[in-house]
């Protein structure tokens, strides 16, 4: 299965908008709340080399970005081909 991870604030527009657009898609993703844990956020902004921002999107523990690149993603057509690239090895593997 593929191993999607988001960090996230309950309040964030983009969060909301990065989880709707992976509902789309079918793909389970876990979604890990960094307010007000301060472990948590600096996890995530080590994690993000420094992306301080959320939501910070991690595919297959590859940092994608925040939403606007996932989006973009998205629209140039590249979002499927990696969440299918990842779900096979995760098949062939035995996940």
């Amino acid at each position: 299965m593929t191993k999607i991870i988001l960090y996230t604030t309950p309040y964030c527009g983009y969060c909301r908008a990065a989880k709707r657009l992976l509902a789309r898609k079918g793909v389970a993703f876990t979604e890990i709340d960094v307010s007000g844990d301060l472990a948590l956020r600096q996890e995530m902004i080590d994690r993000a080399n420094g992306g301080r921002t959320v939501p910070q999107v991690f595919i297959d523990g590859t940092h994608v970005g925040g939403y606007d690149e996932l989006a973009e993603l998205e629209r140039a057509a590249k979002l499927d081909p990696l969440l299918a690239a990842i779900e096979a090895l995760a098949n062939a593997s035995g996940e």
